[in-house]
């Protein structure tokens, strides 16, 4: 089975993250999330971050959690490409490994501005996770 994919979209970018469970869709979501901004295959799992965030709904805990990957990516310039996510109810906690970003070394592909709620769809019975990212 495939990690995630990329569904057409007319304008911003949609992706499906596929596992055995929901935390494994979460995880393999946002790796498809980073791998569409950095070749990840470059990418050395050197640094460690640890997100932990709680949503009033799980459509609102998924947007922070990958809200808060895509604050690190901004802010600390570290791109992300392993993820160990824990999801207790509404809280989703991760342990995120990647590396400094270093434009002689990865490829660039692109840039993610934000995560939105339009047509997010969190699926307990296949499992899956489909979001929309603002291009």
């Amino acid at each position: 089975m495939e990690r995630y994919e990329v569904l057409d979209h007319t304008a911003d970018l949609m992706i499906k993250g596929y596992g055995s469970d929901l935390e494994e869709c979460y995880a393999n979501l946002a790796y498809g999330m980073f791998d569409q901004t950095v070749d990840l295959r470059d990418v050395t799992p050197s640094e460690t971050r640890e997100v932990d965030v709680t949503g009033f709904d799980d459509e609102d805990a998924l947007y922070s959690f990958l809200s808060e990957l895509l604050f690190i990516e901004a802010y600390e310039n570290i791109v992300l490409k392993e993820f160990d996510v824990k999801v207790d109810g509404l809280h989703i906690t991760c342990t995120a490994r990647g590396e400094l970003l270093n434009r002689s070394k990865m490829r660039i592909r692109g840039e993610i501005k934000a995560v939105t709620f339009h047509m997010m769809d969190i699926d307990r019975d296949t499992p899956s996770v489909t979001v929309l990212f603002d291009v």
